[in-house]
């Protein structure tokens, strides 16, 4: 196929050359190659052909130019074009190589060139140098060298492209031993850069850890020091066996494919398997399913190929590091016992064939790894033998007696937390030895709240639990740093984080199905019946805090106690509080903030008094209500009010006002309103942060759509409301306060609160906002959401709890709060929560008469805002 597409392109080119000519070659060519990719043709030959076909037309272009008659003068490849390896949006790297200095006609007809390449449409990517140029560049650019390493050469004068070489080749261009250490620093930095994990849910195909650049690294290495310039002359060598070799092209093979699948979708060059590209790709790929079932299956498949290349990547890298840094220094080895010995920080088994002998061994050697902090890693023939085994494994290490027991082991080993899983799961142990495990390996979520597959994301859960015995987290994580040291039985904790997400993807709820999951594994490991009850407990109610502190009203005292009364006892709420925020943080590094960590822990201690009093027992408020009134007073009195303008002031209140807000908050508001006059609205913001966000205190005639416009103004602002206490005075004021985070979930910058503060006045004078939507950001747009409105039941009856689950959209509060206004529902406090592309919102209303709503009033508060919201989704 590419000779013929070669044979029509030089029908364009021997007559004459025009851009709409070239651009229908190009044209052509990119559909015949995607009609062959749809067709399953070879990848191999799919992205050589492409290569071989730009040859050609550099070619013709070179003698249309007459660079021909310049006889210094040489076109080269570089690069992954270098490579003869070029996908649809690929640069096509180039190097006009010259013994001198181009004289002025030339350079003009190289610019021309390049200028044509580009109005095609071609990612090129050019430099024109001499040798000598070329050599110094090199030498103090890491990249440029690596590129001249790839060179090959297209045509014209063939000794300059042997001089480059020459130099090129020379050990003092970029010794061995210098370029391995640069290439192992940056790709260090690289892997930084995708915080270290292969589990990304928007991937980089070439980049993330596992990807194609960490099949090149081993290549650059191996050509730079053995002069092997492929996989199969690495194996050559003697590093690479033949079915690690097998491997690699297996994977590289599987990786060129996706990328080519996500080339042809694209207009730009990209690399990155976003969420709005993955469907279309996984449908090019054959992938198919209701829902999202196909991206999911796309997706495990790749991180289980990111999976395979790291660890060889890691593997051989190693043994190149023995081979080029120290070929004559291997240090004596450490006997740990019969089975295993240390060799500098790397540990060796001592056996050929330990693993496949005894598997219960593999858990002996991350136990060693567990107790011994002189251990760093796993030697590459130790490695390679595991790797082995694991594939000739014929039932899962649960099975074996032996293995149960030192798996219990490592989960009692407090060090086990730091280094032996996250290294069990990198190399895939644990998906040995448990089977729901290896169903969660690459197990992705398609949303926005998720940022890790899901068993990276249970690593990450136990990883956290490890910071909380470290005092250098306590300003982060207080309450856990206090509780954590002081569990006795840790391996509850540890047992629930693996557990937590273990039945995500089979269907049904993940929490009830994982419970009984651990129940049966605790169990079968020799835990007692109470605390194998515990651990399945703490799975199925992992979500419990976390819901409650941000989507209820925890000043409330009937969640709190009915919350309570869930927890049981102190000893289930100090588990269930480190669990939930390690959870939290596990699940996106940006999720934890101030505001989180306040609410948690206004939930712990006031479930913690009430565990300490009694279930039964309930405070009285009017206590509470008097504690809080003598406290604000005498904070006002100092500052020169009198108290009978306090009592008068306060008599127009009702009694939630001062049962809701703390005695600072009460002493704010009343300066404020006590030195004010006239009709005018009063909007004040806090200074310091409050509870890890900033308070927006509202007061103004109670009128329509008063909510709607305050969202909206918020909204136009770029701020998000995590928390609303709605209230009225007896004389028909409004005491509402907003809780508000900036974009990146802190506090606002005082800076701003001059002209927020304006621009709410404004509105709120006028009544009105002008309507200013913020686009919705292009993600969402790759994500369903369906709008549902849920009624919950109360206690008293006197109130409608509702629930909002909708697309997290700009403008969906004003949205909300226009319907409640036509409704004639009184909003009287609301809990903000966002979960990725989801809002999950928690408001208390009231109808017109204040009371709860009747059935007909709720389905009809349901129809509309269900229409409404749809109408602009």
């Amino acid at each position: 196929m590419t000779d013929i597409l070669a044979t029509q392109l030089s029908d364009y080119l021997d007559d004459a050359i025009t851009l709409d000519g070239l651009r229908a070659a190009l044209n052509h060519f990119a559909e015949e190659q995607k009609l062959q990719f749809k067709q399953q043709k070879s990848i191999v030959d799919l992205v050589t052909d492409r290569s071989h076909f730009i040859d050609q037309l550099l070619i013709r272009l070179w003698r249309f130019y007459e660079f021909e008659q310049q006889p210094d003068l040489a076109l080269i490849a570089v690069g992954g074009y270098g490579r003869g390896e070029l996908h649809p949006l690929s640069d096509v790297d180039l190097l006009i190589l010259s013994q001198h200095p181009l004289e002025d006609a030339v350079a003009t007809n190289v610019s021309a060139l390049i200028t044509l390449l580009w109005d095609l449409r071609l990612e090129v990517g050019q430099s024109v140098r001499t040798v000598e140029e070329c050599i110094a560049v090199g030498k103090d650019d890491l990249t440029v060298a690596t590129n001249l390493t790839e060179s090959r050469f297209l045509c014209g004068n063939q000794q300059t492209f042997h001089q480059l070489t020459v130099a090129i080749n020379s050990p003092q261009f970029w010794p061995s031993e210098t370029f391995y250490q640069a290439k192992i620093e940056e790709q260090r930095v690289r892997h930084a850069r995708y915080h270290d994990t292969t589990y990304n849910l928007e991937p980089d195909i070439k980049s993330s850890p596992g990807g194609l650049r960490d099949i090149h690294t081993l290549s650059w290495v191996a050509r730079r020091h053995f002069g092997a310039t492929s996989l199969l002359e690495m194996s050559h060598h003697g590093f690479l066996t033949d079915a690690e070799y097998r491997e690699l092209v297996e994977c590289q093979n599987a990786l060129w494919r996706i990328r080519f699948a996500l080339h042809i979708e694209l207009r730009r060059y990209d690399n990155r398997l976003t969420f709005d590209h993955q469907p279309s790709v996984a449908e090019l790929l054959d992938f198919h399913g209701e829902g999202n079932q196909a991206v999911e299956m796309m997706m495990k498949a790749f991180y289980r190929i990111l999976r395979r290349v790291a660890e060889l990547n890691k593997m051989l890298l190693q043994l190149f590091d023995e081979a080029i840094i120290k070929p004559d220094t291997r240090q004596e080895p450490i006997v740990l016992n019969d089975d295993f010995q240390l060799r500098g920080h790397l540990i060796e088994a001592t056996k050929p064939a330990l693993f496949q002998a005894r598997p219960e061994t593999i858990l002996d050697m991350f136990l060693h790894i567990a107790q011994n902090s002189d251990i760093e890693g796993i030697a590459a023939p130790t490695l390679r033998q595991l790797r082995t085994a694991r594939r000739r494994l014929n039932r899962f290490l649960i099975e074996i007696p032996a293995a149960r027991e030192k798996f219990m082991e490592l989960v009692r080993q407090p060090n086990a937390l730091q280094k032996a899983f996250q290294l069990m799961h990198r190399h895939g142990v644990i998906a040995a030895y448990l089977p729901q495990w290896s169903h969660i390996v690459g197990q992705m979520q398609f949303d926005l709240f998720h940022v890790y597959t899901v068993d990276e994301h249970s690593i990450r859960v136990i990883k956290n639990l490890h910071k909380f015995n470290d005092p250098n987290h306590h300003s982060q994580h207080p309450i856990c740093c206090e509780v954590y040291p002081r569990i006795i039985k840790k391996e509850i904790l540890i047992l629930a984080a693996i557990f937590h997400d273990i039945a995500k993807g089979r269907g049904g709820d993940h929490s009830e199905l994982g419970a009984v999951d651990a129940y049966d594994f605790c169990i079968e490991h020799g835990l007692s019946h109470s605390e194998a009850e515990t651990v399945s407990w703490l799975v199925q109610k992992h979500l419990l805090m976390s819901v409650t502190a941000q989507r209820r009203d925890i000043y409330d005292p009937e969640v709190v106690a009915e919350f309570a009364k869930q927890v049981g006892d102190e000893e289930h709420l100090d588990y269930l509080v480190c669990l939930t925020v390690a959870d939290i943080c596990a699940t996106n590094q940006d999720l934890w903030n101030s505001w989180k960590r306040t609410l948690l822990a206004e939930l712990y201690y006031s479930t913690q008094k009430t565990l300490r009093r009694g279930l039964e027992k309930t405070p009285d408020m009017r206590d509470r209500i008097r504690h809080n009134q003598q406290l604000a007073s005498a904070v006002l009195r100092s500052k020169g009010f009198m108290p009978r303008d306090i009592e008068v002031l306060w008599r127009r209140f009702k009694a939630d006002y001062f049962l809701r807000h703390t005695h600072k908050q009460l002493a704010w508001h009343a300066q404020a309103l006590l030195k004010h006059s006239g009709d005018k609205p009063i909007i004040l913001m806090s200074k310091k942060a409050t509870r890890g966000g900033t308070e927006v205190f509202i007061y103004s005639k109670d009128k329509a759509k008063l909510f709607a416009i305050v969202v909206s103004e918020l909204d136009k602002k770029n701020l998000s409301i995590h928390d609303a206490q709605i209230m009225n005075s007896k004389d028909g004021y409004t005491l509402d306060t907003f809780m508000v985070l900036d974009p990146n979930g802190k506090a606002i910058n005082e800076n701003r609160h001059v002209g927020i503060i304006r621009n709410l006045t404004k509105a709120l004078t006028a009544m009105k906002s002008e309507r200013k939507i913020r686009r919705a950001p292009r993600k969402l747009l790759h994500f369903n959401v369906p709008t549902k409105v849920e009624f919950l039941s109360t206690k008293t009856g006197r109130k409608t709890m509702m629930e909002l689950v909708a697309l997290d959209m700009p403008g969906l509060l004003a949205k909300i709060g226009s319907v409640f206004a036509e409704l004639n529902v009184s909003l009287q406090a609301a809990k903000i929560t966002t979960i990725g592309e989801r809002a999950e919102d928690f408001f208390i209303i009231v109808n017109d008469t204040g009371g709860r709503l009747t059935k007909e009033q709720q389905q009809l508060l349901r129809e509309t805002l269900i229409i409404t919201i749809n109408k602009h989704a």
